[in-house]
């Protein structure tokens, strides 16, 4: 059934739950006419702050996001959840681990809450989540949660989506905090050290200052530089201290003109630009591609040894590109 443009952007507007979540499917399972919806609702975006958290499995990011929820419903705040879900092998889709823990928002309606697969997609951020950002900006929610899968160099696509980014670690991370160093440094508005009644928090809290204090830029008072928030999430501690940290970096990007946020919405449509020409491009090349009578053979030919990988893509784009000349 064609899908009525305008009355599903009239419906998202109105903050209509069962047009959003058959929208986000759509938007998730790459159906087409979920593009002409975005465009049109494009314009309704930009008013909600979006929030970004990541950390290796286990540090405990889900039971934080639990908590924060709960502390900006008691806030007022209406919210839009997103749990980045590693996919399930079986059935393509997200595995909710994620989504459970937070159930017992489910029945509040200022509260919508999706688990997104990641279907392999590097960066920790699935192809569709800013997509998906819209739909619950243009929704009118007031914060949006961003929960991915993990944290490292190949995670730092969430600082171009994300306002405000917390990194989440745990005590007696010593040698896996050296080993992602680069990337957390870069990502991080605001580092959280969970569980913080195990054992190694004040050696972790050193290694981490001394980190930060290294890689300080010059010029740092127009620099924002992360704070360390100590909690234990499963007991709402340091859960207020980090809504205020996370209200202190909202002013900063706020200051000196909107100076800070400028770039940052730069990069973010950066990011929304590249990553829509490469879902179009990708997607219209592969379905020439299944559709040609020569594609059986080119698998062929690569499984057979007869050409590899690397010199078939160079001679597709080569040809494909050609066309278009």
């Amino acid at each position: 059934m064609p899908v009525n443009v305008q009355d599903t952007v009239d419906r998202i507007l109105g903050g209509n739950v069962r047009t959003a979540a058959k929208l986000i499917r759509d938007i998730d399972d790459g159906i087409a006419s979920s593009r002409e919806v975005l465009k049109a609702l494009y314009p309704y975006t930009g008013r909600a702050y979006v929030i970004g958290i990541s950390g290796f499995p286990g540090v405990g990011k889900s039971t934080l996001a639990d908590q924060m929820i709960e502390a900006y419903r008691k806030a007022g705040k209406s919210l839009g959840v997103l749990a980045v879900d590693p996919t399930s092998p079986f059935s393509g889709g997200a595995i909710l681990g994620d989504r459970v823990r937070m159930q017992r928002h489910g029945t509040d309606p200022e509260v919508f809450i999706r688990s997104l697969a990641t279907r392999g997609y590097f960066g920790g951020l699935t192809r569709s989540t800013r997509n998906v950002i819209d739909v619950l900006d243009a929704m009118g929610k007031d914060i949006i949660l961003v929960e991915t899968v993990g944290v490292g160099q190949d995670e730092v696509d969430i600082v171009t989506t994300a306002h405000t980014t917390i990194i989440v670690l745990i005590p007696g991370m010593g040698d896996d905090i050296q080993a992602i160093k680069a990337g957390i440094l870069e990502v991080a508005d605001i580092f959280v050290i969970n569980k913080s009644d195990r054992e190694g928090l004040k050696k972790t809290v050193r290694e981490l200052e001394g980190m930060l204090a290294m890689s300080a830029p010059r010029g740092s008072e127009e620099k924002w530089l992360p704070p360390i928030v100590t909690a234990e999430a499963i007991r709402n501690r340091g859960v207020p201290e980090l809504l205020s940290e996370i209200e202190t970096h909202k002013a900063f990007l706020f200051s000196g003109g909107k100076r800070h946020l400028k770039e940052h919405l730069r990069k973010r449509a950066l990011g929304e630009l590249i990553d829509t020409i490469k879902e179009s491009v990708v997607t219209e090349i592969v379905q020439e591609l299944e559709n040609s009578e020569t594609f059986e053979q080119m698998i062929d030919d690569v499984v057979e040894k007869r050409t590899d990988p690397f010199t078939l893509c160079d001679q597709l784009l080569a040809e494909r590109f050609k066309q278009d000349l």
